[in-house]
Protein backbone atom coordinates (compact mmCIF):
# COMPACT_ATOMS: atom_id res chain seq x y z
CA UNK A 1 0.00 0.00 0.00
CA UNK A 2 1.02 3.46 -0.41
CA UNK A 3 1.99 5.66 1.51
CA UNK A 4 -1.05 7.87 1.63
CA UNK A 5 -3.28 4.99 1.90
CA UNK A 6 -1.84 4.75 4.98
CA UNK A 7 -2.11 7.61 6.46
CA UNK A 8 -4.41 7.64 9.76
CA UNK A 9 -5.46 11.67 10.90
CA UNK A 10 -7.63 12.06 13.90
CA UNK A 11 -11.32 13.03 12.94
CA UNK A 12 -11.76 16.36 13.69
CA UNK A 13 -15.02 15.65 16.19
CA UNK A 14 -12.85 14.12 18.14
CA UNK A 15 -10.81 16.93 18.89
CA UNK A 16 -13.73 19.18 19.61
CA UNK A 17 -14.54 16.15 22.02
CA UNK A 18 -10.90 16.33 23.69
CA UNK A 19 -11.72 20.14 24.25
CA UNK A 20 -14.73 19.90 25.46
CA UNK A 21 -14.91 16.91 27.69
CA UNK A 22 -13.65 18.24 31.15
CA UNK A 23 -16.32 21.45 30.86
CA UNK A 24 -18.86 19.27 30.09
CA UNK A 25 -18.57 16.68 32.97
CA UNK A 26 -17.59 19.55 34.88
CA UNK A 27 -21.11 21.25 34.43
CA UNK A 28 -22.99 18.46 34.43
CA UNK A 29 -21.10 17.85 37.97
CA UNK A 30 -22.08 21.06 38.83
CA UNK A 31 -25.80 22.01 38.20
CA UNK A 32 -27.12 18.05 37.92
CA UNK A 33 -29.24 18.74 34.47
CA UNK A 34 -31.16 15.86 33.56
CA UNK A 35 -32.71 15.10 30.19
CA UNK A 36 -35.89 12.09 30.36
CA UNK A 37 -37.34 11.73 27.22
CA UNK A 38 -41.20 10.17 27.79
CA UNK A 39 -43.88 10.07 25.68
CA UNK A 40 -42.49 12.98 23.12
CA UNK A 41 -41.60 14.98 26.16
CA UNK A 42 -38.30 16.43 27.26
CA UNK A 43 -38.39 17.79 30.79
CA UNK A 44 -34.80 19.67 31.61
CA UNK A 45 -34.42 20.62 35.13
CA UNK A 46 -33.40 20.20 38.55
CA UNK A 47 -35.41 18.15 40.94
CA UNK A 48 -36.87 20.64 43.59
CA UNK A 49 -39.20 18.84 45.06
CA UNK A 50 -38.79 17.38 48.81
CA UNK A 51 -41.19 14.63 48.26
CA UNK A 52 -39.19 13.33 45.45
CA UNK A 53 -36.22 12.06 47.28
CA UNK A 54 -35.64 8.51 46.07
CA UNK A 55 -36.40 9.25 42.55
CA UNK A 56 -33.58 12.28 42.83
CA UNK A 57 -31.05 9.99 44.48
CA UNK A 58 -31.93 7.31 41.77
CA UNK A 59 -31.28 10.10 39.47
CA UNK A 60 -27.96 10.89 40.89
CA UNK A 61 -26.83 7.48 40.81
CA UNK A 62 -27.63 7.39 36.94
CA UNK A 63 -25.72 10.68 36.20
CA UNK A 64 -22.75 9.44 38.32
CA UNK A 65 -22.32 6.29 36.27
CA UNK A 66 -23.08 8.04 33.05
CA UNK A 67 -20.38 10.59 33.58
CA UNK A 68 -18.14 7.42 34.10
CA UNK A 69 -18.35 7.00 30.85
CA UNK A 70 -15.83 10.11 29.98
CA UNK A 71 -12.62 8.70 31.66
CA UNK A 72 -13.74 4.96 30.54
CA UNK A 73 -13.89 6.35 27.08
CA UNK A 74 -10.70 8.37 26.83
CA UNK A 75 -9.09 5.58 28.58
CA UNK A 76 -9.70 3.34 25.78
CA UNK A 77 -9.19 5.85 22.66
CA UNK A 78 -5.31 6.30 24.74
CA UNK A 79 -5.00 2.72 24.36
CA UNK A 80 -5.90 2.66 20.86
CA UNK A 81 -3.70 4.43 19.66
CA UNK A 82 -0.97 2.81 21.76
CA UNK A 83 -1.63 -0.03 19.42
CA UNK A 84 -1.83 1.96 16.02
CA UNK A 85 1.74 3.95 16.93
CA UNK A 86 2.95 -0.11 17.29
CA UNK A 87 1.43 -0.79 13.97
CA UNK A 88 2.89 2.12 12.78
CA UNK A 89 6.22 1.81 13.63
CA UNK A 90 6.39 -1.50 12.14
CA UNK A 91 5.31 -0.37 9.16
CA UNK A 92 8.11 3.02 8.80
CA UNK A 93 10.66 -0.01 9.80
CA UNK A 94 9.66 -2.25 7.05
CA UNK A 95 9.47 0.67 4.86
CA UNK A 96 13.20 2.04 5.72
CA UNK A 97 14.68 -1.91 4.86
CA UNK A 98 12.70 -1.92 1.21
CA UNK A 99 14.07 2.18 0.24
CA UNK A 100 17.63 0.84 1.95
CA UNK A 101 18.29 -2.42 0.15
CA UNK A 102 20.37 -3.30 -2.40
CA UNK A 103 18.86 -2.91 -5.79
CA UNK A 104 17.49 -5.57 -7.97
CA UNK A 105 16.67 -6.36 -11.91
CA UNK A 106 12.81 -4.75 -12.70
CA UNK A 107 10.61 -7.65 -11.18
CA UNK A 108 7.76 -8.56 -13.18
CA UNK A 109 5.67 -7.95 -9.84
CA UNK A 110 5.98 -4.44 -8.98
CA UNK A 111 6.74 -3.89 -5.46
CA UNK A 112 6.09 -0.41 -4.19
CA UNK A 113 9.27 1.52 -2.16
CA UNK A 114 11.34 -0.88 -3.80
CA UNK A 115 15.00 -0.24 -5.13
CA UNK A 116 15.17 -1.71 -8.54
CA UNK A 117 17.96 -1.48 -11.22
CA UNK A 118 17.18 -1.20 -15.17
CA UNK A 119 19.72 -0.79 -18.26
CA UNK A 120 18.96 1.30 -21.38
CA UNK A 121 18.21 4.91 -23.09
CA UNK A 122 16.05 7.73 -22.47
CA UNK A 123 13.50 8.82 -25.66
CA UNK A 124 13.69 12.92 -24.56
CA UNK A 125 11.50 13.74 -27.39
CA UNK A 126 8.52 12.59 -25.01
CA UNK A 127 9.46 14.60 -21.91
CA UNK A 128 6.49 15.43 -19.13
CA UNK A 129 7.06 18.06 -16.62
CA UNK A 130 5.51 18.03 -13.45
CA UNK A 131 5.18 21.43 -11.83
CA UNK A 132 4.96 23.35 -10.10
CA UNK A 133 7.89 21.64 -7.53
CA UNK A 134 10.85 22.86 -5.19
CA UNK A 135 14.27 20.68 -5.24
CA UNK A 136 14.04 18.34 -2.60
CA UNK A 137 17.56 18.71 -0.35
CA UNK A 138 17.63 16.37 2.65
CA UNK A 139 21.02 17.93 3.93
CA UNK A 140 19.88 21.19 3.42
CA UNK A 141 16.75 20.45 5.30
CA UNK A 142 17.81 19.01 8.11
CA UNK A 143 20.47 22.35 8.86
CA UNK A 144 17.66 24.18 7.97
CA UNK A 145 14.87 22.48 10.82
CA UNK A 146 12.96 25.04 12.42
CA UNK A 147 13.39 27.83 10.56
CA UNK A 148 10.87 30.09 8.36
CA UNK A 149 13.30 30.92 5.41
CA UNK A 150 12.40 28.82 1.84
CA UNK A 151 14.63 28.86 -0.77
CA UNK A 152 11.98 30.13 -3.34
CA UNK A 153 13.25 27.24 -6.32
CA UNK A 154 10.60 26.63 -8.18
CA UNK A 155 11.07 24.31 -11.38
CA UNK A 156 9.28 21.06 -12.38
CA UNK A 157 9.88 17.02 -12.14
CA UNK A 158 11.33 15.86 -15.31
CA UNK A 159 9.18 12.70 -16.74
CA UNK A 160 11.09 10.85 -19.31
CA UNK A 161 10.35 7.45 -21.41
CA UNK A 162 13.05 5.04 -21.44
CA UNK A 163 13.49 1.73 -23.09
CA UNK A 164 14.75 -0.96 -21.06
CA UNK A 165 17.40 -3.07 -22.87
CA UNK A 166 16.69 -6.09 -21.33
CA UNK A 167 13.42 -6.31 -20.78
CA UNK A 168 12.32 -5.03 -24.39
CA UNK A 169 9.54 -2.78 -22.79
CA UNK A 170 9.14 0.99 -22.51
CA UNK A 171 8.45 2.52 -18.99
CA UNK A 172 8.72 5.98 -17.21
CA UNK A 173 11.28 7.66 -15.02
CA UNK A 174 10.90 10.58 -12.92
CA UNK A 175 14.23 11.81 -13.64
CA UNK A 176 14.48 14.90 -11.12
CA UNK A 177 14.25 18.15 -10.33
CA UNK A 178 15.00 21.04 -13.25
CA UNK A 179 15.04 24.48 -12.03
CA UNK A 180 12.27 27.11 -14.02
CA UNK A 181 15.17 28.48 -16.00
CA UNK A 182 16.12 24.89 -17.31
CA UNK A 183 12.67 23.16 -17.89
CA UNK A 184 12.92 23.21 -21.94
CA UNK A 185 15.51 20.72 -23.46
CA UNK A 186 17.46 22.75 -24.94
CA UNK A 187 18.86 24.52 -21.63
CA UNK A 188 20.09 21.34 -20.37
CA UNK A 189 21.25 19.66 -23.67
CA UNK A 190 24.54 18.01 -21.82
CA UNK A 191 22.51 16.53 -19.49
CA UNK A 192 20.33 14.55 -22.22
CA UNK A 193 22.16 11.31 -22.28
CA UNK A 194 20.70 8.67 -24.08
CA UNK A 195 22.03 5.10 -22.60
CA UNK A 196 22.31 4.97 -18.99
CA UNK A 197 21.72 2.79 -15.97
CA UNK A 198 19.75 3.55 -13.28
CA UNK A 199 18.94 2.75 -10.04
CA UNK A 200 15.55 3.77 -8.80
CA UNK A 201 12.63 3.13 -6.51
CA UNK A 202 8.93 2.05 -7.56
CA UNK A 203 6.69 4.82 -6.00
CA UNK A 204 2.80 5.68 -6.87
CA UNK A 205 1.13 8.47 -6.32
CA UNK A 206 -2.53 9.53 -6.23
CA UNK A 207 -4.42 12.81 -6.75
CA UNK A 208 -4.43 14.67 -3.79
CA UNK A 209 -7.61 17.12 -2.21
CA UNK A 210 -7.47 20.48 -3.96
CA UNK A 211 -4.68 19.97 -6.52
CA UNK A 212 -5.38 20.79 -9.92
CA UNK A 213 -6.05 18.55 -12.79
CA UNK A 214 -3.58 17.96 -15.05
CA UNK A 215 -3.42 19.97 -18.32
CA UNK A 216 -2.31 17.08 -20.57
CA UNK A 217 -2.44 19.55 -23.94
CA UNK A 218 -0.03 21.99 -22.39
CA UNK A 219 2.24 19.18 -21.00
CA UNK A 220 1.56 20.81 -17.39
CA UNK A 221 1.19 17.93 -14.70
CA UNK A 222 0.77 18.59 -11.04
CA UNK A 223 0.19 15.04 -9.81
CA UNK A 224 1.38 11.71 -11.83
CA UNK A 225 -1.70 10.07 -13.62
CA UNK A 226 0.30 7.00 -14.69
CA UNK A 227 -2.62 5.87 -16.56
CA UNK A 228 -2.45 9.38 -18.48
CA UNK A 229 1.15 9.44 -18.76
CA UNK A 230 1.25 5.39 -20.09
CA UNK A 231 -1.41 6.20 -22.79
CA UNK A 232 0.62 9.94 -23.98
CA UNK A 233 3.87 8.12 -24.83
CA UNK A 234 3.22 4.65 -25.15
CA UNK A 235 4.77 3.43 -22.17
CA UNK A 236 3.97 0.31 -19.64
CA UNK A 237 2.07 1.68 -16.64
CA UNK A 238 5.49 1.50 -14.84
CA UNK A 239 7.02 4.78 -13.19
CA UNK A 240 9.99 4.51 -11.17
CA UNK A 241 12.27 7.46 -9.70
CA UNK A 242 15.90 7.91 -10.31
CA UNK A 243 17.91 8.32 -7.11
CA UNK A 244 20.35 10.73 -6.75
CA UNK A 245 23.54 8.75 -7.88
CA UNK A 246 21.91 8.75 -11.02
CA UNK A 247 22.21 11.98 -11.81
CA UNK A 248 23.66 13.52 -14.86
CA UNK A 249 25.61 16.20 -14.47
CA UNK A 250 23.97 19.32 -16.75
CA UNK A 251 20.30 17.40 -16.21
CA UNK A 252 17.80 16.77 -13.46
CA UNK A 253 19.08 16.14 -9.94
CA UNK A 254 17.69 12.59 -8.62
CA UNK A 255 16.60 11.47 -5.32
CA UNK A 256 13.36 13.73 -5.36
CA UNK A 257 11.12 11.65 -3.79
CA UNK A 258 10.36 12.00 0.09
CA UNK A 259 9.71 8.57 1.38
CA UNK A 260 8.20 9.47 5.08
CA UNK A 261 5.38 8.54 6.82
CA UNK A 262 3.46 10.44 9.30
CA UNK A 263 3.52 9.06 13.02
CA UNK A 264 1.65 11.55 15.26
CA UNK A 265 0.01 9.06 17.40
CA UNK A 266 2.63 9.67 20.34
CA UNK A 267 0.37 13.12 20.82
CA UNK A 268 -3.01 11.70 20.63
CA UNK A 269 -1.77 9.16 23.50
CA UNK A 270 -1.01 11.98 25.69
CA UNK A 271 -4.08 13.72 24.86
CA UNK A 272 -6.62 10.94 25.53
CA UNK A 273 -4.40 9.81 28.59
CA UNK A 274 -4.50 13.10 29.72
CA UNK A 275 -8.06 14.12 29.53
CA UNK A 276 -8.92 10.29 30.90
CA UNK A 277 -6.61 11.67 34.35
CA UNK A 278 -8.21 14.71 34.83
CA UNK A 279 -11.96 13.66 33.79
CA UNK A 280 -11.35 10.40 36.40
CA UNK A 281 -10.02 12.98 38.82
CA UNK A 282 -12.99 15.33 39.00
CA UNK A 283 -15.23 12.27 39.06
CA UNK A 284 -13.46 10.92 41.57
CA UNK A 285 -13.77 13.83 43.61
CA UNK A 286 -17.46 14.38 43.18
CA UNK A 287 -18.89 11.19 44.11
CA UNK A 288 -16.39 9.56 46.07
CA UNK A 289 -14.47 12.22 48.26
CA UNK A 290 -17.91 14.01 47.76
CA UNK A 291 -15.93 17.63 47.21
CA UNK A 292 -17.86 20.39 46.34
CA UNK A 293 -17.17 21.45 42.98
Amino acid sequence: HSAQKLLVVLPSQWRYFTFFAPFLLNFCLNFGFIALVHRGFVVCGRKCSSTAANAEKSEDAFLKWFLLLIPATTFGLGTWQVKRRQWKMGLIDELRRLTTAEPIPLPPELLEYRRVKVRGHYDHSQELYIMPRSPVNPEKEAREAGSLSSSGEIGANVITPFHCSDLGIKILVNRGYVPKQKIRPETRMKGQVRFIQLYSSLLAETRKPFVPNNDEERNRWHYRDLEAMSRITGAAPILIDADFKSTIPGGPVGGQTRVTLRNEHMQYIITWYGLCAATSYMWYAKFIKKIKM
